[in-house]
């Protein structure tokens, strides 16, 4: 990504200058639809892995998120993320608070700043909904809304400016005044460290704060539809083209790298995924094949604009194994991560900024003075190393503070009994799949026994 020219105050383009530019402008709004298509595909992907009597719920908990975070975005999120530097490259300011001063007069690359705004509305969107992944099957719904607002503001926010945002600590590129030499100059063009390492670290402080599902080790909680695991994971991989070629921020030869390395690495981690599967197993997993695809497009997100084919499909290679062997560990340890966010987004994004410091080069994009380690730079790397470090760190320790202080003060989890039943229809009072055999109606929300005195048996009223 490239949100240098970006940010308020260093821009340099006058409203009587600003010309919109209609290839660039047409892309980045497919881009975001694009981005944003993203969301109910990680629904659909979350929601197959569930219990059937908990889809309803999980994908609620996706499509919702694009409410709270598209509301919170508009009038305060953007601007702290991409509003002026407040100093020390840590948060951005209120200039933009309401989009005061975001419209399609001004911009960078022919492209009006309302217009990013809104691509990077959809990135901070799906990032607070892949962390729901972690604690699927048991979240009260109340609490959990909560948690996303004040997530989006307070954790995803600052991290998006420290890595996006003009002068942010963890950002090469610099605005006006300040030397590009200056903090940790790491890179990440589409959300590695941001979206990816940042969700995948907040998913294992939410998993601490949960704690494990009633039966977990005991009760089988097998996927309930193999099907819609793998028409969300194609969801995920179509609108991943727009979440990374969309972030060269207009219709280029760097975007053109990016929309090739997409594919490239998710299709060799899938590939990698299937087979390593196939070998421990002896059955080739095509939950395994969907999961690996989503690996290799988190692995590949932070380095797809700065390196080339062939380094991207060894980051693909690397994706499928270290998330399939992560995945194995977390089973070992008998670790409630319902829907494996830490091991493949939290370990694919780690991977991936790693693998940004080894494959970046000039040729592609990355800035000469930033190129990786087989290329004779090994300054890069390290500053990746740091950047993991610093947006682990500040993720779980605050993400693992609002969810304590949320749980002490509200309870975040359900009860035994709500958990038994289901969260369809506990916390929603629906059911993703009715019966086509006659049966007693059941109205929206309720759920009681028979009374006592009448012995029939509980028609229509099966686990779903």
């Amino acid at each position: 990504m490239l949100p240098c020219a970006r940010c308020a105050g260093s821009r340099g383009v006058r409203v009587s200058d600003f010309q919109i530019d209609a290839g660039n402008t047409a892309w980045m709004l497919a881009a975001s639809a694009l981005v944003l298509f993203m969301t109910p595909g990680l629904a659909f992907f979350y929601g197959g892995l569930t219990r059937s009597k908990n889809v309803v719920g999980t994908i609620m908990h996706s499509f919702i998120t694009i409410g709270v975070v598209g509301v919170l975005w508009v009038v305060v999120g953007y601007s702290l993320a991409f509003g002026p530097d407040q100093g020390l490259g840590l948060i951005g300011n209120l200039d933009h608070f309401g989009l005061r001063g975001v419209g399609v007069d001004s911009g960078a690359g022919g492209v009006p700043d309302l217009l990013f705004m809104a691509f990077q509305m959809m990135f901070a969107i799906i990032t607070p909904a892949l962390i729901t992944g972690a604690f699927a099957e048991r979240a009260r719904f109340g609490p959990f809304l909560l948690f996303i607002a004040l997530w989006s503001l307070i954790v995803y926010a600052p991290i998006a400016h420290w890595v996006f945002g003009v002068n942010g600590w963890l950002n090469t590129f610099s605005g006006e005044g300040v030397p590009a030499d200056i903090g940790i100059n790491g890179l990440d063009f589409a959300g590695g460290l941001a979206i990816h390492v940042n969700a995948g670290v907040a998913a294992l402080a939410a998993v601490f704060v949960f704690k494990k599902r009633r039966g977990y080790g005991v009760e089988p909680m097998e996927p309930h539809d193999i099907t819609m695991v793998v028409l969300g994971a194609a969801m995920l991989w179509f609108g991943w083209f727009g979440f990374n070629a969309g972030s060269a921020v207009g219709a280029s030869g760097q975007a053109v790298y990016a929309f090739v390395n997409t594919n490239v690495a998710a299709a060799m981690a899938a590939l990698t995924w299937t087979l390593i599967s196939w070998k421990v197993s002896g059955k080739p997993s095509v939950v395994g094949a969907a999961s690996g695809a989503v690996a290799g497009l988190v692995a590949v997100t932070p380095a797809s604009g700065y390196v080339e084919p062939m380094e991207a499909l060894a980051i693909g290679f690397g994706a499928g194994l270290f998330c399939y062997f992560a995945v194995r560990l977390r089973q070992y340890l008998h670790f409630d991560d319902s829907l494996d966010v830490v091991a493949v987004h939290g370990v694919g994004g780690l991977w991936g900024a790693l693998g940004t410091g080894l494959f970046a080069t000039a040729v592609v994009g990355a800035p000469e003075f930033r190129e990786g380690l087989i290329h004779g730079e090994w300054r890069l790397l390290w500053d990746q190393i740091v950047g993991i470090g610093a947006v682990s760190a500040y993720s779980f320790i605050v993400t693992f503070i609002i969810l304590k202080v949320l749980d002490m003060t509200m309870g975040v989890r359900v009860n035994e009994e709500d958990e038994e039943v289901g969260l369809d229809v506990t916390q929603h009072g629906e059911r993703a799949y009715q019966s086509d055999e006659a049966g007693i109606a059941i109205p929206v929300g309720i759920i009681e026994p028979e009374p006592a005195a009448e012995q029939e048996p509980e028609i229509g009223r099966s686990e779903s």
